[in-house]
C-alpha cells in the first residue's frame, strides 16, 4: 500500500511522512492494538479508529486496561491529533511542532484531572520532562 509510506505521489520520505509514522505510533499507544489486525480482513489501525469514531464511543477506542480512568476530552483530543497525523493527504497533516503543542494540552488536561488525587507528585506537567525535551524533538527531513 503506497499510501502507508506517507507520501502518496512521490514515495519519498519527508517531514510529513514522519508525522504520519508518529500518528500510527500514537494510535498504537492509545488503542493498544497492532497497526494491522491479524484477521482475514487486515484492517489498518487508522481505518479501525475511523470506524470506531463514527460510533462516537471513545471507550471502545482506548486501551481497555485503562478501565476508563482518563479525561474523556483529553483522549478525544489525542485521538484527533493522531488521526490528523495519519491523514491520507499529506498537506492536511500537522507539523510536528503543532503535534507537540496539542499533546501538551492533552497532558495538561489530564494532569488537571489527577492533580488532587496524586498528592506529593509533580507540581506541574513540565516536571514530567524538566528540560522540556519533548519540545526539542523535531523530525529531520530526509
Amino acid at each position: 500500500m503506497v499510501w502507508l509510506a506517507g507520501s502518496t505521489l512521490s514515495n519519498r520520505l519527508n517531514e510529513k511522512s514522519d508525522v504520519y509514522s508518529f500518528g500510527v505510533v500514537l494510535l498504537e499507544i492509545i488503542t493498544s492494538r497492532p497497526v494491522i489486525t491479524r484477521t482475514h480482513e487486515r484492517i489498518h489501525i487508522s481505518q479501525w479508529v475511523g470506524f470506531m469514531l463514527a460510533n462516537g464511543d471513545i471507550n471502545s477506542i482506548v486501551d481497555p486496561r485503562l478501565e476508563a480512568n482518563f479525561n474523556t476530552n483529553s483522549v478525544w483530543k489525542a485521538v484527533e491529533i493522531a488521526m490528523a497525523c495519519v491523514s491520507l493527504n499529506a498537506i492536511k497533516r500537522p507539523s510536528m511542532s503543532q503535534v507537540v503543542v496539542d499533546l501538551k494540552e492533552c497532558l495538561a488536561t489530564e494532569y488537571a484531572r489527577t492533580k488532587h488525587s496524586r498528592v506529593g507528585e509533580f507540581e506541574n506537567p513540565n516536571e514530567l520532562m524538566p528540560d522540556n525535551s519533548i519540545a526539542r524533538l523535531t523530525p529531520s527531513v530526509r
